[in-house]
C-alpha cells in the first residue's frame, strides 16, 4: 500500500474511533434539554448515558475475537452500518425508552468497530516507526475524544435540537463507509479463531445487573427486592464468567496477565482516570447549565480546557516515558489529576481563570494517565497476547466510563435527594427530589414566590451534592495513585533505561 493510502486509512480509522469515544460524553451538555423535551426521569437519564459504555464493555472481548474469525475489514464496515442506523434512530427518538434502545444499538456498532481499529493499524503499517506514530495518534484520539464530547454537544445545541448530537454521526459514517470499502485491504479471517458469545453475554449481564443495583440504591425510595435481585444476578453472572475464563483453553481474557504488577497498574489507572473524567464531566456540565444558568455552548467552552490539555499531554507523555518509566507516569499522573481537581474544588467559587487553570492541569494529568496506561498494558503482555491486551485496554476505558457515570451519577442523585428539604405548605410532586432537572420543571407550575423558593433550595442541594461527588473523584484519583506507587516500586529499577515502544 502506498504511503498516501496508509495515512488515508489512518484518517478513516481515526474518524470512526472519534465517533465511538465522543458518543460516551456528547450527551452531557444535551441532558437538561433532552430531559425536558422527553420527560425523562432521573433513572432514565442515567440509563440514557450509561447503556452505551456498559454494552460496549460487555461486547468488546467477544466481538474482538469475532473480528479475528470473520476479518477486521468486514467487522469494521458492518459496525459502521449499525452505528449509522442507530444514530438516526437516536436522533428522532420520541421517548426515553426508544433513546435507551438506540444507545444500545450504538454500543453494538461501536463494539464491532473498536477492536478492528487497532488491528487494522497493525496490518496497514508495517514499518515500526510509522506504526508507533499511528498508534500514538490512535491513543490521542481515544483519550481526548471523550473529554471533547460535551464541547461538541454544546456547539451543536446552540443552533440545533438535542437530536443533532447523534445526527452529526451520519455524514461521517457515510464517508468512512465509502472510503473504507475502497481503501481498506480485505484479509480473510481465521475460521479456527474462537468466539465466545456466551462469555460476552455473561459479562454484560453481570455489569448491567450490578449497575442497576447501584442506581436502585441511590433512589429516594429504593425497591429492596429489585435491588437484591439485580445485585444477585449481576454477581452470579460475573462469577460464572470468571469461572468460565479460568477453565477455558483459549479465554477471552487471560487473568494470569494480572499477576504482572505493571499490567494491573495500567488497568487500574485506565479505570480510575476514565471514571473520574467522565463522571466529573457529567455533573460539571449539568452544574454549569442548571445552577449557573449557562447555555450548552457556554458550558461546552468552559469544559474545553480539559480535552485540549488531554490531547496535548498524550504525545508529551509518550516522549517522557522512556526516561521516567511507565510506573512513575501512572501514579504521578493520577496524583497530579487528583490534586488539580482538589484545587478546582477550592477555587470554583472564585475567578474563572483560577479554576479553569486547575481544570487544565487536571486534563493534562488525565491524558498522561491514559497514555501511560495504554503503554503499560501493551508492553506488559507477551507478544502473542498483544491482541488480548488491546481488548483489555479498551474494556478498561469503556468500563471506567460506565462506572464513573454509575457510581458518581448515583452518588449525585443520592446526595441531592437527601439534601433537598422543602418548606411545608409547598405542594409539589416528589419527583422534584429525584433531580434538579425535574425540580426546575415542576417549579414552573407553582406561584412565583413558591417557585423561587423551590429553585433556590434545589440549586443549593445540587451544589452540596456536586461538592460531595467531586470529593469522591478526588479521593479515588489520589488513593489509586498511592496504591499504584506502593505496588510498582519493585518495577522502578527494571524500568530504568527500558525502551518504551508499542508491540508490533
Amino acid at each position: 500500500m502506498s504511503a498516501a493510502n496508509r495515512w488515508l486509512v489512518l484518517a478513516i480509522i481515526s474518524s470512526a474511533l472519534f465517533l465511538i469515544v465522543i458518543d460516551m460524553t456528547v450527551l452531557y451538555t444535551a441532558l437538561p434539554r433532552l430531559t425536558h423535551d422527553l420527560g425523562a426521569t432521573a433513572t432514565e437519564k442515567l440509563w440514557i448515558v450509561n447503556a452505551y459504555p456498559l454494552v460496549v464493555a460487555g461486547l468488546l472481548p467477544g466481538l474482538g475475537t469475532l473480528g479475528d474469525r470473520l476479518g477486521h475489514k468486514q467487522m469494521f464496515l458492518a459496525g459502521l452500518c449499525v452505528f449509522g442506523l442507530a444514530s438516526v434512530v437516536a436522533a428522532f427518538s420520541p421517548a426515553p425508552s426508544m433513546l435507551i434502545f438506540a444507545r444500545v444499538l450504538l454500543a453494538i456498532g461501536a463494539a464491532m468497530m473498536m477492536p478492528a481499529t487497532l488491528s487494522l493499524i497493525r496490518l496497514t503499517f508495517t514499518d515500526e516507526k510509522e506504526r508507533a506514530f499511528a498508534i500514538g495518534i490512535w491513543a490521542a484520539v481515544a483519550s481526548g475524544g471523550a473529554a471533547l464530547g460535551p464541547v461538541v454537544g454544546g456547539v451543536l445545541l446552540e443552533w440545533f435540537w438535542w437530536g443533532s448530537v447523534f445526527l452529526i454521526n451520519v455524514p461521517v459514517v457515510v464517508l468512512a463507509l465509502i472510503a473504507g470499502s475502497i481503501l481498506l485491504k480485505r484479509r480473510p479471517g481465521n475460521p479456527d479463531s474462537p468466539w465466545d458469545l456466551a462469555g460476552s453475554v455473561q459479562v454484560m449481564v453481570g455489569l448491567v445487573g450490578l449497575v442497576f443495583a447501584i442506581k436502585e440504591l441511590a433512589k429516594r425510595e429504593p425497591d429492596l427486592l429489585a435491588l437484591a435481585l439485580s445485585a444477585g444476578i449481576g454477581a452470579l453472572a460475573m462469577w460464572i464468567f470468571l469461572r468460565r475464563q479460568l477453565r477455558a483453553t483459549r479465554p477471552l481474557i487471560d487473568f494470569s496477565l494480572f499477576r504482572n504488577a505493571r499490567f494491573s497498574a495500567g488497568v487500574v489507572t485506565a479505570l480510575t482516570a476514565s471514571a473520574a473524567l467522565i463522571g466529573f464531566e457529567l455533573v460539571f456540565s449539568q452544574r454549569l447549565q442548571l445552577v449557573d444558568g449557562l447555555s450548552p455552548l457556554e458550558a461546552g467552552l468552559l469544559i474545553l480546557p480539559i480535552p485540549l490539555a488531554s490531547f496535548l499531554s498524550g504525545p508529551l507523555t509518550g516522549l517522557a516515558l522512556p526516561r521516567l518509566g511507565a510506573s512513575k507516569v501512572l501514579w504521578g499522573s493520577l496524583l497530579l489529576s487528583g490534586f488539580a481537581l482538589a484545587a478546582y474544588l477550592a477555587l470554583h467559587q472564585g475567578p474563572a481563570w483560577a479554576w479553569l487553570a486547575a481544570l487544565t492541569l487536571m486534563g493534562f494529568g488525565i491524558g498522561a494517565a491514559m497514555t501511560g496506561a495504554s503503554v503499560a498494558i501493551m508492553l506488559s503482555a507477551p507478544e502473542e497476547r498483544a491482541g488480548m491486551a488491546a481488548s483489555v485496554e479498551e474494556v478498561s476505558y469503556e468500563l471506567g466510563g460506565a462506572l464513573g457515570v454509575a457510581l458518581l451519577g448515583s452518588l449525585m442523585s443520592a446526595l441531592y435527594t437527601r439534601g433537598l428539604v422543602l418548606p411545608e405548605g409547598i405542594s409539589i410532586a416528589n419527583e422534584a427530589r429525584d433531580s434538579l432537572d425535574e425540580a426546575l420543571i415542576l417549579a414552573a407550575s407553582l406561584p412565583e414566590r413558591e417557585a423561587d423558593q423551590v429553585v433556590t433550595l434545589a440549586r443549593a442541594a445540587f451544589e452540596q451534592a456536586f461538592t460531595g461527588v467531586t470529593l469522591a473523584a478526588i479521593l479515588a484519583l489520589i488513593l489509586a495513585g498511592l496504591v499504584i506507587r506502593h505496588k510498582t516500586r519493585d518495577h522502578a529499577a527494571a524500568e530504568k533505561g527500558e525502551e518504551i515502544r508499542p508491540h508490533a
